[in-house]
């Protein structure tokens, strides 16, 4: 069972500031657990620091403190419903931020403390060290069948995204099929190409196109989700697709054409749409997520995913409009990033509230709200063409390799509007609202699987 650590970008930031520091520096860092089909995530609530008061002894090779110095954070571990694992760096050392015998003694002495503290069956170490982007680390999670398990991963998700190894982790070499990427962008970001999981909600024009493309990156483990069969008209945008798949679910199409491609893929497919919980609840896995789906319900789904979970979100949208005399005048298109500190789709005012209630109606209640006019109507066929939806595709994957690479500026923008018609482009920042899900102060950014899940109650087929 592998486990993953994910932390916002502030959290870690606040570790990459005390790891050059030349003495130990202590803290408690606060985590939700949630259990999904790709291992165990960790999601980071807050890290307490040890009060300087609580320091007995502190030197380069270790320390003491009273019990003052975390006591505090397991009480609000416990009103926080939380693990607490304990933290500290080690500095630049022989060891580097791997457990030293010393270490293994404080576990022994904490772990039950840390338990019987927080009222919780779980418990935790996280050492770190300098070298690495933003720092190194080592971590391990005491599960509550007494398993001790590695801390394999750490997925930052702040302005920058960045997915680093546990220490001493050995790197593969990427093979000469990505001779190109090596140079443009350096073996580094393409072996956390190759281990990022990534779900693809859409399997239609924009959700293909961005797979092929992830594929070809060198993405490896993806998950695909689409309720829909392949229709005639899609066939003219659905990559890898043929007039013989007809009638095929999509995201058996996109598989078949993705493993043609890259047969060592690992790949997930999923028959329905992230507005059930159990498809919903598939999604968990992922590093992050693309939302390629043209249903408005379906990306509230997403946009509290984001928040509960920690995992960003890429949520596209494309528009084409027509003219009086039904000539094409408008091509609309935006790529939204969801992220801890950014504005969810409702806040930004990019989810039709109306639209999506009547989309999570069954058919027949549907049908008699549109007829009494309470509902809009929907299932009407818009326009698309392939070029655009790939063009829209292609400025989504930009965005995670900004996000992975830095070769943006320095302070991202959330949002890219694209008015192909106008050959313009422009891009945004927002906030969350005061009050709402999204926003720090509600405490819902790592909720994780709190019931109801992700705080919304789910239709019944």
């Amino acid at each position: 069972m592998s486990v993953t650590l994910i932390l916002p970008g502030d959290i870690a930031s606040e570790i990459a500031e005390r790891t050059p520091l030349p003495y130990e520096t202590g803290g408690v860092l606060l985590v939700r657990r949630i259990s999904t089909p790709t291992g165990i995530r960790l999601l980071g609530r807050t890290i307490c620091w040890v009060d300087e008061a609580a320091y007995r002894e502190r030197t380069q090779f270790g320390m003491a403190i009273t019990p003052e110095g975390y006591l505090p954070a397991l009480a609000l571990a416990e009103a926080d419903q939380s693990i607490a694992l304990w933290f500290h760096t080690h500095p630049a050392g022989p060891l580097g931020p791997h457990p030293s015998d010393a270490d293994a003694e404080v576990d022994k002495v904490l772990s039950e403390t840390f338990r019987i503290r927080t009222g919780s069956d779980c418990y935790g170490t996280l050492i770190a060290s300098g070298g690495d982007t933003p720092f190194a680390f080592t971590g391990r999670f005491y599960d509550p069948d007494g398993h001790i398990l590695p801390i394999e991963r750490l997925w930052v998700v702040g302005d920058r995204w960045r997915l680093i190894q546990a220490h001493g982790t050995e790197r593969g070499v990427p093979t000469g099929m990505f001779d190109r990427n090596v140079r443009a962008f350096g073996s580094a970001i393409q072996s956390i190409l190759g281990d990022l999981v990534i779900a693809i909600t859409g399997a239609g024009g924009t959700g293909s196109a961005v797979a092929e493309q992830l594929v070809r990156l060198g993405v490896r483990h993806l998950i695909l989700a689409d309720a829909d069969h392949l229709s005639a008209s899609n066939v003219t945008r659905v990559y890898g697709s043929t007039p013989a798949d007809v009638g095929r679910p999509k995201v058996e199409v996109l598989r078949d054409h993705l493993l043609a491609i890259a047969p060592d893929l690992e790949i997930r497919t999923i028959i329905g749409m992230a507005t059930l919980q159990d498809v919903a609840a598939a999604l968990t896995g992922a590093d992050l997520i693309f939302g390629c789906t043209d249903d408005n319900a379906g990306r509230l789904v997403l946009s509290r995913l984001s928040t509960w979970l920690l995992t960003p979100v890429i949520d596209i949208g494309v528009l084409l409009t027509s003219g009086i005399e039904g000539l094409l005048d408008g091509i609309h298109a935006r790529v939204t990033t969801l992220a801890p500190g950014h504005a969810c789709l409702l806040c930004r005012n990019r989810i039709d509230v109306a639209r999506a209630a009547a989309e999570l109606q069954t058919p027949e209640e549907r049908k008699r709200l549109v007829d009494e006019g309470y509902a809009p109507a929907l299932g009407q066929a818009e326009p698309a063409v392939v070029a655009f939806t790939t063009a829209v595709a292609a400025a989504a994957v930009n965005e995670l390799l900004d996000r992975l690479i830095g070769y943006g500026p320095p302070e991202r923008p959330s949002e890219t509007l694209l008015r192909l018609h106008e050959r313009e482009i422009s891009t945004n920042h927002a906030h969350p609202r005061e009050g709402h899900y999204c926003h720090p102060g509600a405490g819902k950014w790592g909720a994780g699987g709190e019931q109801p899940f992700l705080g919304q109650l789910w239709p019944t087929l």
